[in-house]
């Protein structure tokens, strides 16, 4: 008997195999709840207060004339706190691979930024900046809880995770997006028991705080058969080309603003004239705000075939501009807006090329396959399985290494078995 609890004794200690899995469990079972709880409710916030700005302008198109008012407080905010050179999302998917640090003061910036530029119309999500939030709190928990360099980044990761869930109702692939959008082809699987724990709890407390989670329904699914991989294999090419597009506006457009307009005031201001000069330009608010509407839109066949070009610009024009938010939901938007147009052109069903769409553009845009196929599963459900696997199986491998984040690693080839290491294209 003496024997046996000797045994046991050793096998729990740290310095056994077991042991040490043993006292990491327990450890990040206790930090990733805490880090759970606090995005959780720190995001439920975040997610109302950015849900009432919006409705706020949706119901009182004025403020868009507020915009630039309202660019020139976010620079006034991020000064303030000294973010003056915080480089958003890349800024924290850096500090998993490198020893650079995430300040406290990104997560109340990018909380009030996004607030004033949903406030004003500005055409921005709000998911990106859950990354951004999540990650500092993760961060400023594992600095209370005098966590190691290593762990810290592990912290990072669940604040990631636990944010995107609260705001965005997908707890399974919010615990994957963190591990998986920082080095494509490697994934930071001692994160996974952190990250999921983070994300489920997240969820849980945004749910319980009344923040609803994003679903949409896609309707009937028709049977897969082979001319519905042919005709997912079209959609998925094209939505590869488009998801470049995205990528290449955005980062030009953000070296186009830097050439003429180094001053971050004056960047910010000429970007609030030129949303409403395009507004105007345009006749309508539908490109404006997040795209939610514009999405639901979408899924009843109500979309015009040029609707995904202008969401390109009116983004790409808000956020290098300087205006905060996230590139997700506009992901989301333009991807619903050009499955609905090809539904339309080859009498396809509306719901299932939108959400087809929608998750094409997404993995051709942040290059995260699993997770991607997760969010579909979530949001719209598991009928039309085959239909999200071949689509973004076809859109990942054809978008090339070109990214929403200039941070972002591509570790090993999308088209060989090989060791890579490369950023995205230029």
């Amino acid at each position: 008997m003496g024997g046996s609890c000797k045994s046991i004794m050793y096998q729990l200690d740290k310095n056994t195999p077991l042991g040490k899995n043993l006292w990491f469990f327990v450890k990040w079972s206790a930090v990733s709840t805490l880090i759970g709880l606090t995005t959780g409710l720190v995001g439920s916030v975040f997610g109302h207060l950015v849900m009432r700005a919006g409705a706020y302008f949706n119901s009182r198109r004025w403020t868009l004339a507020l915009l630039p008012a309202a660019g020139l407080m976010i620079v006034w905010i991020y000064h303030l706190l000294k973010e003056d050179k915080n480089r958003g999302t890349n800024m924290v998917i850096e500090s998993i691979y490198t020893d650079s640090d995430i300040s406290p003061g990104t997560a109340p910036a990018i909380f009030l930024g996004t607030i004033l530029t949903h406030f004003s119309g500005g055409s921005a999500g709000r998911e990106g900046a859950a990354l951004q939030m999540g990650g500092s709190i993760g961060n400023q928990i594992g600095r209370l809880m005098k966590l190691d360099e290593k762990d810290k980044k592990i912290a990072v990761m669940c604040g990631m995770s636990g944010a995107f869930a609260a705001l965005f109702g997908t707890p399974m692939a919010a615990a994957l997006f963190s591990m998986e959008v920082i080095s494509i082809g490697v994934m930071y699987y001692a994160a996974l028991v952190p990250c999921t724990f983070s994300a489920f709890i997240g969820a849980a407390v945004s749910k319980h705080l009344g923040l609803a989670p994003e679903a949409f329904s896609i309707g009937p699914v028709p049977e897969f058969s082979l001319k519905a991989a042919l005709i997912m294999t079209v959609l998925g090419v094209l939505c590869a080309l488009v998801s470049e597009l995205f990528c290449i506006v955005l980062h030009r457009t953000e070296k186009v603003y830097r050439r003429y307009f180094p001053s971050p005031g004056r960047r910010i201001a000429a970007g609030a004239v030129l949303i409403i000069i395009l507004t105007l330009l345009e006749g309508s608010f539908d490109y404006n705000g997040s795209g939610i509407l514009l999405i639901e839109r979408c899924f009843e066949g109500d979309v015009r075939y040029e609707a995904f070009l202008w969401k390109i610009l009116f983004t790409a024009v808000t956020l290098e501009a300087g205006f905060k938010g996230g590139e997700i939901v506009p992901t989301f938007c333009i991807g619903a807006v050009f499955g609905c147009s090809f539904a339309m052109i080859t009498g396809q069903p509306f719901g299932l090329m939108t959400a087809c769409g929608m998750l094409a553009l997404f993995v051709g845009v942040t290059n995260c396959p699993i997770s991607t196929l997760l969010i579909g599963f979530e949001m719209f459900g598991y009928q039309a399985m085959p239909y999200f696997v071949l689509v973004i199986a076809v859109s990942f491998t054809l978008s090339g290494y070109y990214s929403l984040y200039s941070s972002q690693k591509f570790v090993y080839s999308k088209t060989k078995t090989e060791y890579i290491n490369r950023k995205m294209e230029e």
